[in-house]
């Protein structure tokens, strides 16, 4: 489980088939087994040497996220390592399971901050845009500022501070992105359609004692 709130930067080498990320800065306490957000994505430490982590990355992440991607050979990364039971909760629940890839859309720099405009790949998943509402973004926590189009496209403000210390500055228009929904939202859609298929059930059965005799 994490929180959204980057704590390092990395970069992704390859070598004999093996993915190493190699800490670029605020190194942070990793054990062989953690597990840690990269880009969002929750990966297991197999090996720790030197500033360098290893992970085994599976096919179904490779298909499903930015790691697959051509460019990923020494692409900047946002590392979280798991949240610990005492630590403060300062972005929002994430599970590091990405629900799929977003592409950037437009990206704006204001006065104080810069807006980033972002969509999904598969539009099933904009259902799950809310205005003021949490969404990760390559691991970040972030808000949705604006949506457009019932959440096809939606808008993030960005601070100094996150646009500095994360690999947001680094992306461009087109660029792919990982996105992990907010899991509350879809905690929530899972229990009202098991409630509106249960009195569905309930109606049908109601319907049938009727038609039988059974019920008035």
């Amino acid at each position: 489980m994490f929180t959204g709130i980057i704590q390092a930067t990395g970069k992704i080498k390859k070598e004999n088939n093996t993915y190493l990320i190699q800490i670029c800065d605020n190194l942070f306490d990793i054990n062989i087994g953690d597990s840690i957000a990269v880009d969002g994505i929750c990966l297991t430490v197999k090996e720790f040497f030197n500033k360098t982590f290893t992970v085994d990355i599976s096919e179904e992440t490779m298909q499903k996220t930015s790691l697959g991607g051509k460019s990923i050979l020494n692409a900047i990364v946002n590392l979280e390592p798991a949240l610990r039971i005492s630590d403060r909760l300062g972005g929002h629940i994430v599970s590091g399971h990405i629900d799929g890839l977003g592409e950037v859309v437009d990206i704006e720099k204001l006065s104080k901050s810069w807006l980033l405009s972002l969509k999904w790949k598969d539009k099933k998943f904009s259902k799950y845009i809310v205005e003021k509402g949490s969404i990760c973004v390559n691991g970040i926590s972030l808000t949705i500022a604006e949506q457009i189009n019932n959440g096809e496209i939606f808008k993030i403000a960005v601070i100094p501070h996150t646009w500095n210390n994360t690999n947001l500055k680094l992306l461009s228009k087109g660029q792919d992105v990982n996105l992990e929904a907010d899991a509350l939202v879809k905690y929530v859609e899972k229990l009202l359609l098991s409630s509106n298929k249960e009195s569905t059930n309930e109606k049908i059965n109601l319907l049938w004692l009727q038609e039988n005799g059974w019920a008035k």
